[in-house]
């Protein structure tokens, strides 16, 4: 045991500058982000007066459109072999629109004010994974993911407590949304200091392109696995909003993604550095599984408030088995010099399902119950585990050293 915690801990320190760095990034930005993204639901039924069907034209809209440039930033970032161009500018926007929320007077600017922020991301997204996939070896890429998921999630970690402690001060939700442009500046501070890798020039056949051709076939059919488990993930808004109904006070909304985020925090390194020796398919349909429980729980009526901390714990432990080795299954199936192309196209998938995701699941909770809405979910999370166990190949990287 201590030796594979001496193990773990020189893995660690072994990671190259610019994963730590991404990582305090996302640490600040997230801050930033889960300070106002568990709010938006009552800012809209409370005081803007709009409904769940809102808050799924909301999130859907925003995003899917913000999803269609992760592709585009990721072919052109592997075009111009530049990603820290599009880093800054992807941070810059969201930390810009977050505060602004305090002055939306109905739910449409809120609509523009989301898509701003979505649209940051879109533009970020596939050069900062291909950013981190290229400054590690295959044999540390679950461990880099992790550490840099991890630190996002201590992020929403922080966020949420930052929000319930404003609250509790008797702040009004407006103000609070200002709080966000502090760590927001901070974020676009630490993007300028980033350092572009080296990485592989493409070879004469090797021509770039918008589509998949080119890219292994297993790399398709792990989309449509991803594809079709979105398509029942819809916003975690909708999460807040229902333990809400459940009886949950105000102030402790917060508080339970808090909780949530801090599970997938400590989690998150140790699960996605898992992913290294067991394989990442494993490790994913793992996670997707217990995604799938929690969400049959979650459409109970008869799920108390007090199950309401452990269950949304467990939906933490979902998180950590799979966001940092879905990233890294990426790198493992993709080309080094078509990254920014293979982490635009996963995260146009992943996001892009997100519309009518939110919308199906907003208009299943008012036409038929929540649910049924959440029962949907399961099914697709079932169905997608059975896919990505069937259909994906991955190489085995288990063996590799630096």
């Amino acid at each position: 045991m201590n030796r594979r915690g001496g193990a773990f801990d020189q893995g660690l320190r072994a990671l190259p500058r610019t994963v730590w760095i991404l990582g305090l990034i996302s640490l600040l930005n997230d801050s930033a982000s889960e300070l106002v993204y568990p709010l938006v639901p009552l800012y809209l039924t409370a005081v803007l007066g709009a409904g769940p069907r809102a808050l799924g034209v909301i999130e859907g809209i925003a995003e899917a459109v913000g999803s269609l440039f992760k592709l585009v930033s990721g072919v052109l970032s592997d075009r111009t072999r530049s990603t820290k161009p599009w880093v800054v500018t992807g941070y810059g926007a969201a930390a810009a629109a977050r505060p602004l929320l305090a002055l939306a007077g109905t739910w449409p600017v809120v609509l523009v004010l989301r898509f701003v922020d979505r649209l940051g991301k879109g533009v970020r997204t596939a050069p900062r994974d291909a950013l981190l996939s290229l400054s590690t070896g295959a044999h540390q890429r679950g461990l880099a993911f992790g550490l840099h998921r991890a630190m996002d999630n201590a992020g929403a970690v922080i966020g949420p407590l930052l929000a319930a402690a404003l609250l509790a001060g008797h702040f009004p939700v407006r103000e609070v949304f200002l709080w966000a442009a502090v760590p927001g500046a901070l974020t676009v501070a630490l993007a300028l200091s980033l350092r572009e890798p080296d990485r592989p020039e493409a070879v004469a056949t090797q021509t770039f392109r918008w589509s998949l051709k080119g890219l292994p076939p297993s790399f398709g059919r792990y989309l449509l696995a991803v594809g079709l488990f979105t398509l029942g993930n819809s916003s975690n808004m909708f999460l807040l909003l229902r333990a809400r109904d459940m009886g949950l006070a105000e102030f402790q909304v917060p508080l339970l993604w808090a909780a949530t985020s801090a599970t997938a925090a400590v989690l998150s390194t140790p699960l996605s550095a898992l992913s290294d020796r067991v394989g990442r398919i494993r490790l994913i349909a793992g996670g997707w599984l217990i995604y799938a429980l929690f969400y049959l729980l979650m459409g109970l009526d008869s799920t108390s408030t007090t199950l309401l901390w452990p269950l949304f714990a467990v939906y933490g432990l979902s998180m950590a088995a799979t966001e940092g080795a879905e990233r890294a299954l990426v790198a493992d199936l993709v080309p080094a010099w078509a990254a920014g192309r293979g982490y635009g196209w996963f995260n146009l998938v992943a996001g892009i399902t997100l519309l009518p995701a939110s919308l199906v699941f907003g208009g299943l909770w008012e036409w038929a119950g929540p649910a049924t809405a959440f029962g949907f979910g399961a099914g697709c999370a079932l169905v997608a585990t059975a896919l990505l166990a069937a259909w994906v190949r991955a190489p085995d990287t288990s063996g590799e050293s630096a």
